[in-house]
């Protein structure tokens, strides 16, 4: 504004003049002065429409935005920059009245890490929550409700906090502190900033609800991609490891393990041991393999109840065994109506915030689905193996009913046309011929017994031993036969082991001998196995390595507490008998 005329020379009046000049004067100085306040007026006036310009311009930037970090940030930035304050910060807070975020500004990195601990919303920066009002101080460390700095922590005098609402609820608060030139912070400021506050309270509200559709949006996906795994015939352990990863993930957890009953069908299942079957996240001392009781534990607890539940730290669950340094800990338990499955155990570091009831809802809808999944695709399994016994029934009923009914007429006929052949060489043919039948009719009823048990472990035994035999007979002409009887399936890995190389002796030592030309191996599964080997060839009773052979047997039959005899085949014809035997259990 334009600075007022001076006030015109003194003229050469008679004295009777002169009160009208001083009037005259005072008049002046009374206008320069309402001029001065009009300017200052004026410049209020554009002061606070700047500042209400910069505050529409926040507003608008912090309720722009769907990212809960970025728009705590852009908040505390422009909360500073209208007031002009020296630091800055914004805490919002968690389930329990608890901080769990403090966004701040004005403190650098080094003094951060230096100062050590957040705030955790206590003294003067919870007054103003409880209830929710505005507080304002000059030197809010003289407040009676000041708590102190922590060390290292920079001087601050000036003090502005603001509550941060959405309708009735309390989201946190906007703390401002040193105004610039050390002045108090005014009404003005007040004004402003509990404008601010209003409009962030709707920022976070927003991006909160963003936040949760996209979580959601998240546990969806990682829920179909679970159950497609599950229903594609994926392997489990895979599929497992996959769904431990993504629930670690999604959670923001540190740890995540998956513990799993041993029959998810046994109604006791939640009163015994749990073993960890996957692990996701830094490595502990115990992992894959590891037992976790259920007496007595919050795991036992979660399984028999079938309720997802929530702590405050490993050890008020009985996990700080398993990972020493977790903090907030959630069970969620896999289970369908009638069964039983396991637990989905997540846990994050120690001073981090618990999980939300939202995060726990979801955690349950994740773990409930893979549960379906899981059960719905061990029933497709089973239908499909149902299927396959069902073919194999029918494969080996027509094997019954068609194929050896037909090989039997083939041998009762060549039978029958023995006595009318008048060539003994064609005789001997037949009765080779008839006898090969025969093997080929116990082969196929062999198949049928295999076809009706349906166990591969079964089949592989059978399928080494009859390698063995075909091996050791392939450039001898002898006419090997092999039989069993029981099923293979109930043998175990080590009591197999035994056949197969009892088998592969018994027929080396029958083929020792230079005038073997048969050679019966008959198997047996009943309370004990039994390997029955028949040769017609003489032995040989200087034989060193016979000797090594047959003793070995016999150490192999002692070891397994069972029994080892050979002798003659029989007392008036020329052969050898072993017998050995082992009992299943």
């Amino acid at each position: 504004m334009a600075d007022l005329p001076d006030p015109p020379p003194r003229s050469a009046q008679p004295s009777a003049a002169e009160p009208y000049s001083v009037r005259d004067a005072l008049s002046q100085l009374r206008l320069r002065e309402l001029l001065t306040e009009v300017r200052d007026r004026v410049e209020e006036v554009i002061d606070v429409r700047d500042r209400m310009d910069e505050l529409v311009e926040a507003i608008l930037a912090i309720t722009s935005g769907l990212d809960l970090d970025n728009t705590l940030h852009t908040i505390v930035r422009t909360a500073v920059s209208l007031v002009d304050a020296g630091y800055g910060a914004l805490g919002v807070y968690g389930p329990n009245r608890r901080l769990d975020k403090f966004v701040h500004q004005g403190v650098d990195t080094a003094t951060r890490e230096r100062i050590g601990v957040l705030p955790q919303g206590r003294g003067v920066l919870g007054l103003m929550c409880d209830p929710p009002h505005t507080v304002r101080l000059n030197d809010v460390a003289a407040h009676p409700a000041a708590v102190g700095f922590p060390p290292n922590h920079p001087r601050m005098g000036s003090f502005l906090g603001v509550p941060v609402r959405i309708r009735d609820d309390v989201l946190g608060g906007l703390y401002l502190t040193e105004k610039s030139g050390g002045q108090p912070f005014t009404e003005d400021d007040e004004v402003i900033v509990e404008a601010l506050a209003a409009a962030a309270g709707i920022a976070i509200d927003n991006a909160r609800l963003y936040e949760s559709v996209r979580a959601r949006e998240d546990w969806t996906a990682a829920t179909r991609d679970i159950t497609t795994e599950f229903l594609a015939g994926a392997p489990t352990t895979e599929v497992l490891a996959h769904l431990t990863d993504r629930a670690r993930g999604l959670t923001r957890s540190r740890w995540a393990y998956l513990a799993l009953t041993p029959d998810p069908d046994d109604p006791d299942a939640a009163s015994g041991e749990l073993e960890i079957s996957e692990w996701s996240g830094p490595a502990t001392r115990f992992g894959p393999g590891h037992a976790l009781t259920t007496v007595d534990t919050a795991i036992g607890a979660v399984l028999r109840k079938c309720e997802t539940a929530t702590f405050e730290d490993a050890e008020t669950c009985d996990l700080a065994e398993i990972v020493p340094d977790a903090g907030p800990v959630l069970i969620a338990p896999l289970h369908t109506p009638d069964a039983r499955i396991g637990v989905l155990v997540l846990s994050r570091d120690s001073g981090s915030g618990p999980y939300s009831a939202e995060i726990a809802d979801l955690v349950t809808g994740f773990t409930d689905q893979t549960a379906m999944a899981m059960q719905l695709a061990r029933a497709q399994r089973r239908m499909q193996v149902i299927d396959i016994l069902t073919d194999r029934d029918r494969i080996a009923q027509d094997l019954h009913d068609h194929v050896i009914q037909q090989l039997f007429a083939i041998g009762l006929t060549l039978q029958g046309t023995i006595p009318r052949a008048q060539s003994p060489q064609v005789r001997e043919r037949l009765s080779d011929v008839v006898n090969d039948l025969q093997d080929v009719v116990q082969e196929i009823r062999t198949s049928i017994f295999e076809l009706h048990g349906g166990d591969r472990r079964g089949t592989q035994l059978r399928e080494r031993i009859a390698w063995v035999v075909r091996q050791q007979c392939a450039h001898r002409q002898v006419r090997s036969a092999l039989r069993v009887d029981g099923p293979l399936s109930v043998i175990g890995p080590e009591l197999a082991e035994h056949a197969e190389t009892v088998v592969r002796e018994a027929v080396a030592e029958a083929l020792r001998r230079s005038d073997t030309t048969s050679v019966e191996i008959a198997i047996g599964i009943a309370d004990d196995l039994t390997v029955l080997v028949i040769d017609d060839g003489v032995p040989d009773p200087g034989d060193p390595q016979s000797d090594a052979g047959l003793a070995d047997l016999r150490r192999r039959a002692e070891r397994s507490g069972g029994r080892f005899t050979v002798g003659s085949a029989a007392p008036a014809s020329s052969g050898t008998r072993l017998f050995w035997s082992a009992p299943l259990h």
